[in-house]
């Protein structure tokens, strides 16, 4: 039986001298115990624990039995808990730290996803407790504690919610201890001190980048008082406390004033997604706002926000996304209109970041996120001077190529003609000499007269609008914007390759509606083969349509071609009536 290879083992091994135990004594040891344990005979084993004379026995071997304790543990046995526990409880007491640090650590790296939750919150207590017994050498032990139970807790299911609130608050407990420490002796200048604020630290970033950037916050215009909230809360009042300014850190890349010691490379000690999330804790859901400057000025604040919004909306998962759009909003919002310098399109992320807008708002498959794009990338205009617009306008018509974006930048640039044409607001850059290379940069087709008028509707309407506004409301007497001095210019590059190209497209489409008729007429007569048509977009087919849908889909393309017509006409109309 197991109690008697048990007592029979530790007999043995009581007559060895100065712990030379060979790794077959481990083994049999380990096997004896571990089938005690697991058959129920943990207060046998109990005894022989707690036995003054195994102490050296326990000592050296002991912590073999962590693994089985903490299965048995687990399942809550009810004839086992109790010896078991005590035992577990003992092994804590007189092991060797380092080795019990492992078998722990071996034990929360194990525990399958659906035990996940319940194994660490039941090793927190007994590893804060081995950590501790190491004195002032903890901080490597503890940096490899956190980075284990925080890869564990990532592993969590977003939605169990409870889980993760468990987690994180017992974690909070956990490192207490050391943050205190931390905190009393970060300016003593002794390498073991500054090694666990280190540590700390990392622990810190690791929380910042998960789980709290991959999880969703509530509504950052309510009152948050979930398990995210009070986490994000003290991990940042964990920076605060051990030294780091949140100023500074937000405004990392901008300041570059850390000096950083020891091992750690900049980017590991400082990664930029911790960063630009704990400046989307800051400012979107105002976490620890009260530690901030209220001297440091709103664009001042944009600026060092660019990178942190650069980097979350380079990226393609949701919860970056939406915390990119809410920091680039919020940080635009205190903003005044029209009080962006144009020097800032020399900094290389005011001009990165609206072209990650534009690639959110069209490619991004969440509905609510492209508007929301969409609502920023306006609100980011509002905010440029009058300059600031006109080569924000220029640059993001040139580098956009979406028809629907170049949409939006073209009506935007007509409202700004029409703000300078009224009185007292007449401005160099939407009229004449500046303005005439950005009317010509409007009014071109982007292929010339084989342009796709349907792909590119957005942009054709609102180059036809803009050029119909500028001909009804700038006189050719007064000629402020100089559209009637290139009249002929536009005439020539815009006007006739639109009229070739609308020609073009109709007769095209006039053809194709009159075979989907015959095909329609063929069908009804039951002729099978003619009873559906392939159409192809970009090289690429798509699904087979009926000669019905095939003909609604042609009527609606004429219907779109006359609409453009009809605009291009009353231009044509305005031209000739010019005295």
């Amino acid at each position: 039986m197991a109690v008697d290879q048990l007592s029979d083992i530790v007999q043995r091994c009581q007559t060895i001298q100065d712990d030379l135990y060979t790794p077959e004594d481990y083994d049999l040891f380990q096997c004896a115990a571990r089938k005690c344990i697991e058959e129920g005979d943990s207060v046998h084993v109990l005894s022989i624990i707690v036995d003054e004379k195994n102490k050296h026995i326990v000592r050296c071997m002991g912590w073999n039995l962590v693994g089985p304790l903490v299965l048995v543990l687990l399942k809550n046995e009810e004839n086992s808990v109790s010896p078991s526990r005590a035992i577990f409880s003992h092994l804590l007491e007189i092991c060797s730290p380092k080795e019990l640090l492992v078998s722990l650590l071996e034990q929360v790296e194990a525990a399958e996803p659906d035990v996940i939750r319940d194994t660490v919150m039941f090793l927190l207590q007994p590893l804060q407790k081995v950590l501790l017994n190491f004195g002032r050498k903890k901080a490597t032990f503890l940096g490899m504690t956190l980075s284990t139970l925080l890869n564990q807790i990532a592993r969590l299911p977003q939605e169990d919610t409870a889980g993760l609130g468990q987690c994180c608050s017992g974690l909070l407990c956990f490192v207490k201890p050391f943050v205190e420490e931390a905190k009393d002796t970060r300016n003593s200048g002794v390498a073991h001190d500054e090694e666990l604020r280190t540590e700390m630290l990392k622990f810190c970033m690791m929380s910042l980048r998960d789980p709290l950037l991959g999880l969703q916050f509530t509504d950052p215009d309510q009152q948050d008082k979930s398990f995210l909230c009070e986490f994000a809360t003290e991990i940042l009042a964990i920076l605060s406390g051990i030294g780091e300014s949140l100023p500074e850190l937000l405004c990392h890349e901008l300041l570059k004033k850390h000096e950083v010691p020891g091992f750690l490379e900049e980017e590991v000690r400082y990664p930029k997604e911790s960063l630009a999330n704990l400046a989307y804790l800051l400012f979107v859901h105002h976490i620890a706002m009260e530690t901030f400057p209220v001297v440091l000025s709103p664009v001042f604040i944009l600026q060092c926000n660019m990178e942190h919004i650069e980097l979350l909306l380079s990226r393609t998962e949701e919860s970056h996304l939406q915390r990119g759009l809410d920091l680039y909003e919020k940080s635009l919002v205190r903003v005044e209109d029209n009080s962006l310098s144009v020097e800032l399109l020399e900094i290389k992320t005011f001009i990165s970041v609206p072209q990650n807008l534009v690639k959110v708002m069209t490619l991004c498959p969440v509905h609510r996120l492209r508007s929301k794009g969409l609502a920023v990338f306006q609100l980011s205009i509002n905010k440029f001077n009058t300059e600031g617009k006109y080569k924000f306008l220029r640059c993001m018509l040139k580098t956009s190529h979406h028809s629907g974006v170049e949409g939006v930048i073209i009506k935007n640039i007509k409202n700004q003609v029409d703000l300078s044409l009224r009185p007292g607001n007449k401005n160099v850059w939407f009229q004449g000499i500046h303005f005439l290379p950005l009317l010509r940069l409007v009014l071109s087709l982007p292929q010339g007269p084989e342009t796709d008028l349907l792909q590119n509707l957005d942009r054709i309407m609102e180059s036809l609008n803009l050029l119909r506004y500028l001909l009804i409301r700038d006189k050719e007497s007064d000629n402020e914007t100089g559209v009637w001095l290139e009249l002929q210019a536009f005439n020539d590059s815009f006007m006739t390759p639109l009229r070739l190209d609308l020609n073009m497209s109709k007769a095209h489409y006039q053809a194709e509606l009159s075979n989907a008729g015959v095909k329609k007429k063929n069908a009804n007569r039951g002729c099978d083969s003619e009873s559906v048509c392939t159409v192809s977009v970009g090289n690429e087919n798509l699904p087979n349509l009926t000669p019905e849908v095939q003909i609604q889909a042609l009527h609606s393309a004429l219907f779109t071609f006359e609409l453009i017509e009809s605009v291009l006409v009353r231009i044509e109309e305005i031209i000739e009536a010019k005295p």
